[in-house]
């Protein structure tokens, strides 16, 4: 990747790193924020020019490949896991394999690539790694995993999603079981064939309210 060595690794510095070791420069906080708005634009300019679909399918398709969980699953692909700069505390706790850190890592990365070499290098460069997740999302194989995504905002939180079966009825053929999430004092309800279903529809109904507040 023909970025400086500063530059990349300002994009794998997360937060706590930067915090234990200020003389190194900041983290890459900025610049994902910076990539998040670039990975926006490069997916919304070729779903526009390539798909010719109503403007809510195409917001649905976006919203897909720019997901936490899809982004992760990238920069695990590109192997910034074990390339990224973590404090002792995010390192003991696991922080190479959390979601949201290794998103945040591929959005910096896509920020630095803007800096250094300009918007459409930075938008080959999304397309080249997010190229597929897009056909599979238009191709509807992509479903965006609400626990994840719950999970990743309640540690935002200091919190834990807790999951509850309440009930599960029906004949072994036909079952419908119904799940309770609660995140402290707001609950939402799911149901579903499988357990997984009715957390999964449990995890959307709460995240999204959690998101709309």
């Amino acid at each position: 990747m023909d970025l400086p060595d500063e530059l990349l690794r300002q994009a794998l510095r997360h937060s706590s790193y930067a915090n234990e070791h200020p003389e190194e420069g900041e983290s890459n906080e900025r610049l994902e924020f910076l990539g998040d708005a670039v990975l926006s634009l490069a997916v919304s300019e070729y779903l526009y020019k390539n798909c010719p679909l109503p403007e809510g399918e195409l917001t649905r398709v976006r919203s897909l490949v720019v997901s936490g969980p899809t982004l992760a699953a990238r920069a695990k692909a590109l192997g910034l896991s074990s390339h990224l700069l973590l404090g002792r505390g995010e390192e003991e706790s696991g922080g190479r394999e959390r979601s949201s850190i290794l998103s945040d890592a591929f959005e910096a990365l896509v920020g630095a690539v803007f800096l250094y070499r300009g918007y459409e290098a930075a938008a080959r460069f999304v397309l080249h790694h997010l190229r597929d997740e897009i056909e599979q999302a238009l191709r509807g194989e992509i479903r965006r995993d609400y626990k994840t995504l719950l999970q990743e905002e309640a540690q935002k939180r200091g919190l834990r999603p807790v999951y509850t079966l309440l009930e599960a009825r029906g004949a072994d053929h036909a079952r419908e079981f119904t799940v309770q999430v609660e995140l402290n004092d707001q609950r939402a309800v799911g149901r579903g064939r499988r357990i997984k279903d009715a957390e999964q529809e449990a995890a959307q109904r709460l995240y999204e309210r959690l998101v709309s507040d």
